[in-house]
């Protein structure tokens, strides 16, 4: 089971998580590209910090919203996304190559990974941007998806494109009956005590298995975890994770 998080969130001033602390204990990098945080500097800064730590490198693109923090949906034509999503990834794969590394997977951010699990225009036109972008690359990038009752549907349309799919589940995040994340709004959507999180991710890792905001069992098979570099008990969170993976 790999570990992966949101980092390189910060920008100008602005400082966001502790990706210095965190980088050490997870195996994947979900890098902002600069609509919903990070700049220039950060992103090469992150891109170097994952490098010295063999950590693998993810664009993590977002819709246009600096202020929302890509948190806030956008109507948006499929072509517009197509080009948004080209436009960040490619920023972040010339930083790569300019450090001698590359990009190697694809993860959209807040409301646009949101919005493509469950609009397939969406996800049409952000599989066009991916498929696009493996045609530069050394190898096909894949697209890492949430693991839900969809995943079989998502596989297939992902096979239309062929694009590669990575399926994920959240350590910090409450689900609902469906397999959806609940919304940040809703009171218990992000879980922040540790026991908490623990017997979470104890079910996805033993059981693939995990237990909703109502207390119902769902299947969940993935084949990454996140935890949110912005959460306020991230690194605690990512230490305990590492753990708990290396002992199961």
């Amino acid at each position: 089971m790999k570990l992966n998080c949101d980092l390189g969130e910060s920008f100008g001033q602005w400082k966001m998580g502790n990706d210095e602390l965190i980088m050490p204990y997870i195996d994947m990098a979900n890098v902002a590209c600069g609509f919903h945080a990070s700049d220039p500097s950060v992103m090469a800064k992150t891109v170097q910090l994952a490098q010295a730590h063999n950590v693998t490198i993810g664009a993590h693109p977002s819709y246009p919203d600096l202020q929302g923090f890509g948190r806030r949906n956008m109507s948006m034509g499929t072509a517009e996304i197509t080009d948004m999503v080209l436009y960040q990834v490619g920023a972040l794969q010339a930083i790569c190559h300019a450090y001698g590394t590359e990009v190697q997977y694809v993860k959209p951010h807040g409301a646009l990974y949101n919005t493509m699990m469950v609009d397939e225009t969406v996800r049409s036109a952000i599989f066009k941007a991916v498929a696009m972008l493996s045609e530069a690359a050394t190898k096909p990038l894949p697209l890492m998806v949430l693991s839900n009752a969809q995943a079989g549907k998502v596989k297939q349309h992902a096979l239309s494109y062929s694009v590669p799919v990575i399926f994920e589940a959240f350590a910090d995040r409450a689900y609902t009956d469906e397999g959806s994340l609940v919304p940040r709004k809703l009171e218990g959507a992000v879980l922040e005590n540790d026991d908490e999180i623990e017997t979470h991710v104890k079910g996805l890792i033993q059981k693939q298995q995990v237990t909703s905001i109502n207390g119902n069992t769902i299947e969940i098979v993935a084949d990454t975890i996140c935890v949110h570099g912005d959460n306020l008990h991230a690194l605690e969170s990512v230490k305990k994770i590492r753990e708990m993976i290396a002992s199961l």
